[in-house]
């Protein structure tokens, strides 16, 4: 699966900038340093935008399509923003047999994003994840910390409902 550029500008603080120049130096000496400081980035901003991916490169002296491809390599990196509430669709087999793909549709036309987007409003981000270790639950979808199993695509409206003005 592809990750997804954030359509959402980006907003990031001096604090937050001196953070990661912080982080850099930090591992500049470091030869494997582009992991690291990505980690510490994704901490500092929430995700890596590619502002945020250029200031690693020209701080690390390493070419952007470097830590471009870390960025987009490993799963525990996000391009897009997560939103207060990130909602997580399993697509692993058991809960795609089970119609775990048209719940996330469905999540798609109601919140008005794709899988690894956020809305707007920064309100809601969509992800979808290949197993959460809950099977027997299938097919599952996780909002934050809180575990929703057995679903069907009836349930999702009042899954979202219950969000909306939290």
């Amino acid at each position: 699966m592809q990750k997804k550029i954030s359509s959402i500008p980006f907003s990031g603080t001096p604090e937050q900038e001196a953070k990661l120049k912080e982080a850099i130096a930090r591992n500049i000496d470091d030869p494997g340093a582009v992991m690291p400081v990505l980690q510490e980035a994704q901490e500092i901003y929430g995700y890596l935008p590619i502002e945020v991916q250029k200031m690693v490169a020209d701080g690390l002296n390493v070419p952007l399509e470097e830590v471009y491809g870390v960025s987009t390599f490993y799963s525990q990196f996000a391009l897009s923003p997560k939103g207060k509430y990130n909602i997580s669709v399993c697509l692993g087999t058991a809960c795609y047999v089970k119609g775990s793909g048209d719940i996330l549709d469905k999540l798609s036309e109601i919140l008005g994003i794709e899988a690894e987007e956020c809305t707007p409003d920064g309100k809601f981000s969509l992800t979808a994840c290949r197993c959460i270790g809950a099977c027997g639950l299938a097919p599952v979808l996780t909002v934050n910390d809180d575990v929703y199993g057995r679903l069907t695509v009836n349930d999702v409206q009042g899954i979202i409902d219950k969000y909306k003005d939290a």
